[in-house]
């Protein structure tokens, strides 16, 4: 009938995209791929088809990480507990405290002179021996203060389960507050205070 493939063009297409059968004896040309199928991609890519992946830093060129051992375990349970981080504080503040001492007796006028007699010379061995004995005050109560501050930021820090500026804030005021209740409630709240003032502002600078 005329007109008619010009009203059904894609008759003509569907004929003309047809393969051509095959000769007798022939094997038959394989199906055409069927199309993919975005839903079964995302499956396979983040549903639940989708395969975990094991993190081996050597397969993306890091360095490998070997498994750590019993005796570095322990040696970092040892480093991580409340008594070594205590010792170290101390050593530290007695280290710290000795040089302070040794330093403001330095530029002190008055050391080794005798109240008794003020107009006469110190010499180089009286002074030395003032300097000595004033680092060594300023390292013990160095050592007692950075013990005491270090052990109860380690039990607070347990207790919370967190480490955050709250624990440098309770433990500096319950160190400076028993400091200072040695001399009275007054001391001790204001060495509460100060204490937890002064140990917020050093982690909001070191943080």
């Amino acid at each position: 009938r005329p007109g008619r493939g010009a009203e059904r063009p894609w008759v003509c297409m569907a004929i003309m995209a047809a393969p051509p059968p095959s000769a007798p004896g022939e094997p038959a040309p394989p199906p055409p791929p069927q199309p993919l199928q975005y839903s079964l991609l995302l499956q396979h890519l983040v549903g639940d088809k989708r395969q975990p992946r094991v993190w081996d830093p050597a397969v993306f060129g890091g360095i490998p990480c070997p498994p750590k051992s019993e005796e570095q375990k322990m040696v970092e349970r040892v480093m991580e507990s409340c008594p070594f981080k205590a010792a170290l504080a101390c050593v530290g503040g007695f280290v710290l405290g000795g040089a302070f001492g040794i330093f403001t007796a330095g530029i002190d006028t008055n050391v080794g002179f005798d109240p008794k007699d003020p107009y006469r010379t110190p010499t180089a061995k009286e002074v030395l021996k003032d300097m000595g004995q004033r680092g060594i005050s300023y390292a013990k109560n160095f050592a007692i203060v950075g013990a005491m501050f270090s052990c109860t930021e380690c039990v607070v820090e347990s207790y919370r389960g967190k480490s955050d500026w709250k624990n440098s804030v309770i433990s500096g005021c319950i160190t400076g507050g028993a400091i200072g209740f040695r001399a009275g409630l007054k001391a001790g709240v204001i060495g509460c205070g100060g204490f937890a003032a002064f140990s917020a502002a050093v982690d909001y600078y070191l943080r």
